[in-house]
């Protein structure tokens, strides 16, 4: 079954950026001049999937309106003659058909995948966390569905950490079937001690129609949160999970220097500004 869908959780408050977020979402915070979300959802349609949903929760409409039509600023624009900006503005909001939930309580990655189920409808989906910013050749999701093609399974893309940062996310261990492909046969969620590897689950997820029933026997851990990685490891006792080791350079946004390396990097590739940024930066007194 083709993977057609994806989910983006949107809903959490972002307090690594406060108090930018206080009022702004995380997701919508600039990179370079696009927000963060954006990058995520072009990902999403250039790797052939047609329909968004996004998790949102309370001060999120700013999402929302983003992608939506803006008739009073395509107005002005036209009025203006200011056509390239028009162009870019129809761009978004025609990217993709989307579709809005809400979480109403912080109760962490999977109960915000948990409650798109019945949007779902029984089909295998991907999920984007837009923290993660991908700079790669071909899409990573779009990578991720040819392994799906493959193996029909639940696929998690992962990347190599240093050791002492595996206590900072979702590690698995695994077999390794084909070059940059494991089969899972275990994970565990910011493991404390020696790592069981250095492979180190990142926001991007194609996801079985399993994973709901997991979640529904997943409990809580730590702030009453539904973890993902909790469920995977109920659903690795049912089906094949497989992680994919993806080619690209993955940015972490949601970090203070991670998100400033990513406006640097993404800034130096812009034909537009290159030259310039370059020749500020080698004047800069460092």
């Amino acid at each position: 079954m083709k993977i057609k869908k994806a989910v983006f959780p949107a809903a959490g408050f972002g307090t690594r950026f406060l108090p930018a977020t206080k009022a702004i979402p995380k997701e919508m915070l600039p990179l370079v001049d696009k927000p963060l979300i954006q990058y995520s959802v072009e990902e999403a349609k250039a790797s052939g999937l047609e329909e968004i949903i996004i998790v949102t929760g309370m001060g999120k409409t700013a999402i929302e309106d983003h992608f939506d039509t803006s008739f009073e600023l395509e107005i002005l624009l036209k009025e203006r003659g200011k056509h390239e900006l028009l162009k870019i503005m129809d761009e978004v909001s025609t990217l993709v058909h989307f579709a809005y939930t809400r979480q109403k309580k912080p109760l962490g990655l999977g109960h915000a995948i948990h409650i798109t189920k019945n949007l779902i409808n029984n089909e295998p989906f991907a999920v984007f966390l837009s923290d993660d910013v991908i700079d790669s050749r071909i899409p990573v999701m779009k990578q991720m569905t040819g392994v799906y093609n493959k193996y029909r399974s639940t696929i998690l893309a992962v990347e190599r950490v240093p050791e002492k940062q595996a206590h900072l996310y979702g590690i698995v261990s695994g077999k390794q079937v084909a070059p940059g492909v494991y089969r899972v046969t275990d994970l565990v969620e910011k493991p404390k001690g020696v790592p069981p590897s250095n492979l180190a689950i990142i926001g991007r997820y194609i996801l079985s129609q399993g994973i709901f029933g997991a979640l529904d026997i997943t409990k809580p851990g730590k702030g009453g949160e539904i973890q993902l990685t909790d469920a995977l490891r109920i659903l690795l006792k049912k089906e094949a999970v497989y992680a994919y080791e993806f080619k690209g350079t993955r940015y972490d946004a949601g970090d203070k220097m991670g998100f400033l390396k990513a406006n640097v990097s993404f800034a130096l590739k812009r034909h537009d500004m290159k030259n310039a940024f370059k020749r500020f930066l080698k004047g800069l007194e460092l």
